[in-house]
């Protein structure tokens, strides 16, 4: 039979499936084999709240979008050009997403009367069957059946051979679009290596469905994705919480310290905990506590004794953390807080992502209480932002928040990581004995930074009173003086002001220095406003993008950059937060861009409102 390839530029796929069909590792496997061909990518992860929904119900679905193209890569994609549905619910749930004409692969098994009762579908109703999908390309293929065929001569039981579905859905997606399965089986023997059934029903699996694809008539076309034409380099796919954990490990090098995490586990930022646990040979300690209090509190007591200290969370857990954060800022200690966003309030949708904590990190607080505020904006600029907030936190001796969300927490990308000599060293000095002419230690004695001195405790000669009760100045005592009081407030905020004199000036990321419209984003917008910003750009409209990373204090510039523009737009995935303190500060008459359903703002819909402002 006559195969022809065909060569295409670029790809969305959506796996989905119930969660315990393997979808993530299907996804993450796709991505790891196409990172190591050289291909552009981008992934968003798509997790069911619950831990272990009804199995075949819509809660349940599990999805992992992978968009891969030989052209640069901003976001996963809008719409998918494929969608590979385990089940009737995974299809119902993401049949919205596909393009019109996509390709359908759906696992027949998963559309029995069962599962079709369990996705809501009418009695009767079969949309494989009934014509409902006339306008996409159909392919059915019994996934099930053929993976227990596969594994006839394995004495494992019918479960665990039905684990195996994913393998042999990625084999037969590796044969469509021309790959080599060698990444996948590594992957499979380092997994699986001491378990010889498990490891060789898997293996067999995954190539009992590139051989389904090879030798089966219906299949006369291949498709292959040429190599990205990205910067010479050194690459790896890197996921945003791995980034955050590099990041922290990278700063710990460069300023001497050992790295110590107290934390406590929650959606989505307990991967940071789980990879910094492997590095104990970089000298990290890390300390599951009993609540998000004890984990906070025991890396204050970390900083107090002259470690590098981080906690991570998310939304509710930075709620929890509020006093202790407040504890830090008066004893003015480096602390690192990570918060991994999710959608709220409450509970919320702990799997689901926004950028609902951006007023909590500047205002949450009692008192007057700021502190520096850094944000990521993709999964391998996690590590650089992760890098920055220690900076900010050592040098400045202030706790910092650290904001990335789910999407980046979790979605995937190649990164050029840098070599240790391409790294800066971060300068950090303990004060070791009392200066010439000073008879006691005076711990809030400022330099010109209005940073106070870190002595370790019990250097001789260096003791002093720490605790959350207002500081006299200079003697770091207990003071209810109100005049006091005033002033170190007022001291503390200048301090943490004085930041912006150590921080880059702001950049425009594309576009002219002035013009019609300022796109103006933080976080995890960055890709879908650059894909909608060039778009629009290269239809000869005049509009740039700026992307902060530090949130407070601005970049000295920031101001200057928003008046050179006629309108400023702020998309974020939330009601409202960054444009109510741009409006604030700068006084500025700023639209936003509001997206509150727990998945990212695409371009499409970006590039459409950006429209409407000419």
């Amino acid at each position: 039979m006559t195969r022809k390839q065909e060569i295409i530029s670029d790809v969305v796929i959506k796996f989905a499936g119930d969660s315990g069909d393997g979808m993530q590792l299907t996804g993450s496997q796709f991505t790891n084999n196409t990172a190591l061909l050289g291909i552009d990518l981008a992934t968003f992860p798509d997790f069911p709240a619950e831990i272990r929904a009804p199995q075949g119900t819509l809660p349940g679905v599990s999805g992992y979008q992978l968009r891969f193209s030989s052209k640069p890569v901003f976001t996963p994609g809008d719409a998918c050009d494929v969608l590979v549905a385990m089940n009737a619910a995974a299809l119902k749930t993401n049949l919205r997403q596909l393009k019109k004409g996509g390709r359908i692969i759906a696992n027949t098994d998963g559309f029995d009367t069962k599962n079709l009762r369990l996705a809501n579908y009418p009695e009767g109703i079969n949309p494989l069957e009934d014509g409902s999908l006339d306008n996409y390309e159909l392919i059915k293929i019994d996934v099930t059946k053929l993976t227990r065929e596969a594994l006839k001569e394995f004495s494992l039981g019918m479960k665990e051979k039905d684990r195996a579905k994913n393998m042999f859905v990625l084999g037969f997606l590796y044969w469509m679009y021309s790959r080599d399965m060698n990444s996948s089986i590594n992957f499979l023997r380092e997994k699986f290596g001491k378990k010889d059934e498990i490891l060789n029903s898997n293996i067999k699996a995954l190539q009992s469905g590139y051989n389904f694809g090879d030798t089966t008539e219906t299949f006369t076309t291949t498709y292959k994705v040429e190599k990205a034409k990205m910067e010479p380099g050194n690459y790896r796919s890197i996921m945003g919480n791995q980034a955050i954990a590099y990041g922290l490990i990278a700063a710990s090098q460069k300023c001497g310290l050992p790295l110590f995490l107290g934390t406590y586990p929650i959606t989505p930022a307990s991967d940071i905990l789980h990879d910094l646990a492997r590095y104990k040979n970089f000298g990290v300690r890390t300390f599951q506590a009993e609540d998000e209090i004890a984990g906070i509190a025991s890396a204050i007591g970390a900083a107090y004794g002259g470690a590098l200290a981080v906690t991570t969370t998310s939304g509710p857990g930075l709620a929890l953390k509020s006093e202790a954060m407040g504890l830090a800022m008066m004893l003015e200690i480096p602390l690192v807080i990570v918060d991994v966003q999710r959608g709220g309030p409450s509970t919320g949708l702990p799997t689901k992502t926004e950028q609902s904590d951006l007023l909590q990190a500047y205002y949450g607080r009692n008192g007057e209480c700021p502190m520096p505020i850094v944000s990521a904006s993709t999964p391998s600029d996690s590590f650089y932002a992760a890098f920055e907030a220690v900076r900010i936190a050592l040098q400045h001796m202030t706790p910092v928040i650290l904001l990335s969300d789910g999407y980046i927490a979790n979605g995937a990308e190649p990164w050029k990581f840098p070599a240790a000599a391409d790294l800066e060293e971060i300068k950090v000095s303990f004060k070791k004995k009392l200066d010439e002419g000073e008879e006691i230690y005076l711990p809030y004695k400022r330099n010109e930074k209005l940073v106070r001195p870190w002595a370790i405790p019990g250097t001789p000669g260096l003791e002093h009173r720490i605790g959350g009760l207002e500081k006299q100045d200079l003697t770091g005592n207990v003071s209810y003086d109100p005049d006091n009081h005033q002033h170190m407030v007022k001291i503390r905020q200048e301090k943490v002001d004085r930041v912006a004199d150590y921080i880059p000036e702001q950049k425009l990321d594309s576009g002219p220095a002035k013009g019609k419209v300022l796109v103006l984003g933080w976080g995890s917008t960055y890709g879908a406003i650059k894909s909608a910003v060039e778009e629009l750009q290269s239809q000869g409209h005049s509009v740039s993008h700026a992307h902060l990373r530090h949130l407070r204090p601005f970049p000295k510039n920031l101001g200057d950059i928003i008046r050179n523009f006629e309108k400023v737009l702020i998309p974020e995935i939330n009601n409202g937060q960054l444009i109510r303190i741009i409006r604030d500060i700068y006084f500025v008459d700023a639209k936003g861009y509001n997206k509150i359903m727990g998945i990212p703002i695409t371009k499409t819909e970006l590039v459409e409102h950006i429209r409407k402002m000419f």
